[in-house]
């Protein structure tokens, strides 16, 4: 369990150290709780890091991203490693929401990242409006009494960010109530903000 955004640093300069020692280097982009802490968008505890994709960059610097299933195995062992170290649960770091990238991202995803250096890893953080339609698609799953549903309120985003934000959502799932479920979940998240 991460407290904030301290204790992920921590865990995160681990796993950098250990690909560097290596002669490894790995970049990831993150989402979900643990991103929302390091950016300082909000603090809360929170139980992994959410791993969206892998990055890979050319010699000219642009951006291939890349489903991040499965991880490369350095740094399974690296991973393994810093929970064993840390005293953290086997999957603290893990790539379940990468299953989201065959379904499809945000637009905005990869456009605005902000990187952080942890020696052998790079750590992308998606911009606001990535994380709000991810999150909003989330609260509609899972309910207002989610931790995305909260997460939502304190984000406190605007009407045109949660319109935004649905007209992605609505694109992952074609079932026939599905757009009444968004349009619940907006209008909670306007009610209680």
């Amino acid at each position: 369990m991460f407290r904030d955004h301290n204790d992920m640093d921590a865990a995160l300069g681990a796993v950098g150290e250990l690909l560097a020692a290596d002669g490894r280097s790995v970049a990831l982009v993150i989402v979900g709780g643990a991103c929302l802490n390091m950016l300082g968008a909000l603090t809360r505890t929170t139980a992994d890091i959410d791993v969206i994709a892998q990055v890979h960059f050319s010699k000219a610097g642009d951006l291939d991203a890349r489903t991040p299933i499965p991880f490369p195995a350095e740094l399974v062992k690296a991973i393994a490693t810093v929970a064993r170290d840390f005293r953290l649960a086997p999957d603290w770091m893990n790539n379940v929401v990468g299953s989201q990238f065959r379904m499809g991202l945000p637009p905005t995803l990869f456009s605005e990242l902000t990187w952080k250096d942890f020696g052998g890893l790079r750590i992308g953080l998606p911009a606001r409006s990535a994380l709000l339609a991810l999150k909003l698609f989330a609260a509609v799953d899972r309910g207002p009494r989610s931790v995305h549903m909260q997460d939502l309120l304190a984000l406190r985003p605007t009407s045109l960010e949660l319109k935004d934000a649905a007209t992605w959502v609505l694109t992952q799932d074609a079932a026939a109530e599905f757009p009444r479920l968004v349009q619940e979940a907006t209008d909670y998240v306007q009610s209680h903000s």
